[in-house]
């Protein structure tokens, strides 16, 4: 029998890759970690010793929130030196941003944690649950030659992909291919053998103890730009008690109307010490603020570029410096910061 010489923890969360079929109703629901660990034998075969966790409950995805990120990052802090890397299952629709929140709480990483799911319910005959379970343990155990972790870094697997956590976005309801990466390469790709882009991964310069950082604010808002939007409603939106920092979704490379309005509106807000961070409604490309016209008032209003950041990422890497820094302008700073890889300057 082949040796396992190493080891990986399987946290299970709930999502889809966790349902079953109740056979009375027809109705999906989530299946005990006995009764998914059943639909997965291959995982004896793998040379790899793998531990499970299963959080109690496990949920729909939809319910995500920040004390379900801290639960995962204090996991995986809890349980760190005891494996040589983590695998998250989790549901789909918030995965991405579940992966952001997680990545901006991590400092010093230097072994995988790798989010997987699936579209269709593990124990469903089409189902890709299985393929994105094997590939992403497989990559959470793989070493170099030097015997370090391939993918020192928060990722997710999905398909065939390998993708930068905090910089993936899902793309579609219905394809197997749900996630992708639009602004950064993958970090490895899937086929007959898994193949790794090195000098694509993050790498720690040296090896530091884990750092955990839990605390997130979540008085953060999104706002999105269309034409013909009222004036009454940005103001009404822009005074929400408590509000500390927005994301705006602006238009093409971060343009948005000239109204002289709307510049009066953003100028008072950020007077008043609210982050306001330009996004693109592009899945692709970046804010170029100051390129056009329609972004000089943006920037003279105080909105500074997101650059080419997803959504998910703008919205958790807002939620964790919020909640660990006081100060507007250091705030800003780091907006302008790549803390984990998530932004290209």
């Amino acid at each position: 029998m082949m040796k396992k010489e190493t080891s990986v923890l399987l946290i299970l969360t709930g999502g889809t890759i966790s349902m079953g079929e109740n056979p009375e109703t027809g109705s999906l629901a989530p299946l005990d970690k006995e009764r998914m660990l059943s639909f997965l034998p291959e995982l004896e075969q793998l040379p790899v010793n793998i531990s499970t966790v299963s959080f109690n409950p496990m949920i729909d995805s939809s319910d995500v929130n920040i004390d379900f990120w801290v639960k995962i990052a204090k996991t995986i802090q809890e349980n760190y030196k005891d494996y040589d890397g983590f695998v998250v299952l989790h549901g789909t629709d918030t995965m991405a941003y579940s992966a952001s929140a997680v990545s901006f709480m991590f400092r010093h990483l230097s072994k995988p944690v790798i989010f997987t799911g699936s579209q269709l319910p593990l124990g469903f005959l089409r189902s890709d649950a299985k393929e994105n379970v094997m590939n992403a343990i497989e990559i959470a155990a793989a070493k170099n030659a030097d015997g370090k972790p391939m993918v020192p870094e928060v990722a997710i697997f999905f398909e065939s992909a390998l993708m930068r956590g905090n910089r993936t976005t899902k793309k579609s309801t219905d394809n197997f291919d749900a996630f992708y990466s639009y602004n950064y390469p993958d970090l490895a790709k899937s086929g007959v053998h898994i193949k790794y882009a090195p000098s694509f991964i993050h790498y720690e310069q040296e090896e530091k103890e884990l750092l955990v950082t839990p605390k997130m604010e979540n008085h953060v808002f999104v706002f999105t730009l269309f034409p013909g939007i009222r004036e009454d409603a940005v103001r009404a939106f822009l005074h929400v008690p408590g509000l500390r920092a927005i994301i705006l979704r602006t238009f093409g490379a971060g343009n948005a109307p000239r109204a002289e309005w709307l510049y009066n509106i953003l100028k008072e807000a950020t007077d008043k010490g609210i982050i306001i961070v330009n996004i693109s409604q592009c899945l692709s490309g970046t804010v170029y603020m100051g390129r056009y016209e329609t972004s000089l008032n943006l920037q003279r209003a105080g909105v500074i570029s997101g650059y080419d950041m997803t959504l998910e990422s703008a919205i958790t890497k807002l939620m964790h410096l919020l909640g660990n820094y006081n100060d507007p302008e250091e705030i800003k700073k780091r907006l302008n910061m790549s803390l984990c890889g998530e932004v290209t300057l």
